[in-house]
């Protein structure tokens, strides 16, 4: 958090708001699963969209819409952008932008050089760029799902951004851990918020 002050890394400290994120989809099956979850708890969250999923998968791209949640662009083709060319990176997140109606950026992996950062957050209609408090680890193939859970449960308090993945690769993880992060935080007494749009 001190390497790169001007990112986003958490949320205000001073309430019991948790702020849930997902990356990867949209997913019709992965985030139709997310929300109806999210639903039980009037719970709110900010999707971090790959451009790709959102032309393949409109319709649901539109219902994380309608259902009140913020979105973010997380690159057109996901990305690493340490592995990229500058300006292959920044046109790989203005195409996603098309698709993407959002000014928050979360770089896929957490990778991007600083002089891309510097770009993406000093132009004329500057991106936020989003990080995180707490990575729950449901990608991560070499842990368990309640691994994945006491990831969130021990770490996250208040304003901590939590990330899990809306995707086939995390989706075992996230439909374990989800849910039962829910209902512990619900009944510790959090609110769920999303991510304002910046």
């Amino acid at each position: 958090m001190g390497l790169f002050p001007k990112r986003l890394w958490e949320m205000s400290r001073g309430e019991k708001k948790l702020y849930l994120s997902f990356d990867d989809g949209p997913h019709p099956d992965h985030t139709g699963f997310v929300l109806d979850e999210l639903k039980k708890y009037n719970a709110k969250a900010c999707f971090f969209c790959v451009g790709d999923n959102v032309k393949s998968f409109p319709e649901m791209y539109e219902r994380v819409l309608a259902e009140g949640h913020t979105l973010g662009n997380h690159t057109m083709n996901h990305l690493n952008g340490n592995r990229t060319d500058d300006k292959v990176y920044l046109n790989n997140v203005d195409e996603a932008a098309k698709y993407i109606d959002s000014r928050l950026f979360r770089p896929p992996y957490g990778r991007l050089r600083s002089f891309q950062a510097k770009l993406l957050t000093e132009r004329n209609n500057p991106f936020r760029i989003v990080m995180w408090t707490v990575l729950s680890g449901d990608f991560d193939q070499g842990i368990t799902a309640q691994r994945c859970l006491e990831n969130v449960l021990l770490k996250a308090g208040n304003g901590s951004i939590v990330v899990f993945h809306d995707s086939e690769k995390a989706s075992e993880k996230l439909r374990f851990a989800l849910p039962a992060v829910l209902k512990s935080f619900h009944e510790r007494g959090f609110t769920f918020e999303k991510i304002p749009a910046y």
